[in-house]
């Protein structure tokens, strides 16, 4: 099937079914916890690291998706994150094909803890644009949703970002400053001088330090929040609650959905890595499969701005703070 475009009454019914998976996985995520909690199980095996694991839970929750996703509309693509890495390819298979991008369980490391941040992220692309989003932290009972065209929201009842009366909070003038930061430590923990985790934290403490300190790049950020889970952060960030969520070594699951909500709300999303002048390059689109993001909040009109000139300008002073992150992937 090759169709690349859908008409609205056609999204309309794919998010409709999209919403009500979301949902049934998240129950389906629950139950697995009161089983745990009634039994003591706490099985769980590590892929490449100790910080990167796959309980019984995601394989379950992702079989569920997938059959449901493919009862419904079989020349629909899929693509899950449990059966993506036990194949050997590492490559970027989305392509211009109606596709399907499941993660089943965002934040397994935290769900094994009992720590409430994890959820279930379904997001529904065509040729590489995620059209459709939907994220279900059932823990909390928050369903993240968004169709194209037609806003995104909370619990399907507060459109989103969440302030927007009686306009959209305008991001600072003087940001990072007075911003909440969010990033992630990620799964590659190598400890070499120059390696992604090194670079990681030299950039977090550029972002947190005193204004003027660190070389005249400390950010002096009101905080900086790291929930475990890439998926919420940008649903968190389409809410408002963040202001600037930064990470590489993401993969395509764990950010589709939450592009697609964030963009849906009026955010901004372009890649991690600075260019070669942070201060003046063009600030270009995300790309989907390249493991690097970087996402400002949706943002209203200011007395001397626009909503989209502040999230540019808060772009590039994140840029300018930040070190370049290596993340390769085939066929990006």
């Amino acid at each position: 099937m090759a169709v690349t475009e859908f008409s609205q009454d056609q999204l309309d019914e794919i998010y409709i079914f999209a919403v009500d998976l979301g949902r049934k996985a998240g129950e389906m995520l629950l139950a697995s916890i009161e089983r745990r909690i009634g039994d003591g199980d706490n099985q769980f095996e590590e892929k490449d690291s100790s910080v990167d694991i796959v309980t019984q839970t995601d394989e379950d929750v992702e079989s569920f998706i997938k059959t449901a996703i493919q009862n419904k509309y079989p020349a629909h693509k899929f693509l899950g994150e449990e059966t993506y890495a036990k194949s050997q390819s590492r490559e970027y298979l989305i392509d211009k094909h109606p596709t399907w991008c499941v993660d089943p369980l965002d934040g397994t490391v935290n769900f094994t803890h009992l720590f409430p941040m994890f959820c279930v992220s379904i997001a529904f692309i065509v040729n590489h644009s995620p059209l459709i989003g939907v994220i279900y932290a059932p823990f909390q009972d928050q369903l993240f949703s968004s169709c194209a065209n037609r806003g995104a929201w909370l619990n399907e009842k507060r459109r989103l970002p969440l302030i927007r009366n009686p306009s959209i909070p305008p991001l600072p003038s003087n940001a990072p400053r007075q911003c909440i930061f969010s990033c992630e430590w990620g799964k590659d923990r190598r400890d070499v001088p120059d390696g992604n985790m090194h670079r990681k934290v030299e950039s977090f403490l550029n972002m947190a330090a005193e204004a003027g300190g660190r070389d005249g790049r400390g950010g002096m950020v009101h905080g900086v929040r790291s929930l475990g889970s890439a998926t919420l952060d940008l649903a968190y960030t389409a809410m408002g609650s963040f202001d600037i969520w930064w990470e590489g070594g993401c993969w395509e699951w764990d950010v589709a959905a939450g592009i697609a909500i964030l963009l849906e709300a009026g955010g901004l999303v372009t890649t991690a890595n600075p260019p070669k002048d942070p201060m003046t390059d063009p600030i270009e689109d995300f790309r989907l499969g390249s493991r690097l993001y970087l996402a400002i909040r949706p943002a209203g009109p200011s007395s001397t701005e626009t909503g989209r000139q502040s999230q540019e300008r808060t772009v590039r002073e994140v840029w300018r703070r930040v070190h370049e992150l290596e993340y390769t992937r085939p066929g990006v």
